[in-house]
């Protein structure tokens, strides 16, 4: 074998790896925190705690992270906060997230993320909204 083809297959393999280890992890300082669900429940007290966690986990599939880490979110933590968080250089290429939460709204809640959308949105307004369309 060709010496770039070995690197190139310990490059695809150490992608690979690293994806494994690291992915899906929610970034400093979300990840470091301690379970939020009682936060999201003094937020939202009408809403069950299944709700909660549906919404939660459309989140955190929208943005590739692990569902056990979606306790881990709060109410008041702002989109662009956990965006920037996870792309911090502008340079940084993104993976759609937003887009794809776009998508997971509509088809799950029938939620127009564009009307939603404004700067410093949180989840636990978007939650709000979320609510409100189902009703």
């Amino acid at each position: 074998m060709a010496t770039s083809t070995i690197l190139l297959i310990a490059a695809i393999v150490g992608t690979i790896a690293w994806a494994v280890f690291f992915g899906g992890k929610l970034p400093v300082p979300f990840g470091a925190r301690s379970c939020q669900g009682r936060n999201w429940r003094r937020s939202f007290p009408n809403a069950s705690k299944d709700e909660i966690r549906q919404f939660l986990s459309t989140f955190t599939d929208s943005f590739a992270f692990q569902d056990r880490e979606k306790l881990k979110l709060n109410p008041n933590d702002q989109l662009l906060d956990i965006y920037r968080a996870l792309y911090p250089h502008r340079w940084q290429a993104d993976a759609l997230e937003f887009e794809t939460l776009s998508e997971d709204l509509q088809s799950k809640y029938g939620v127009n993320f564009n009307s939603a959308w404004r700067e410093g949105l949180t989840l636990g307004q978007l939650f709000e909204h979320v609510q409100q369309a189902r009703k």
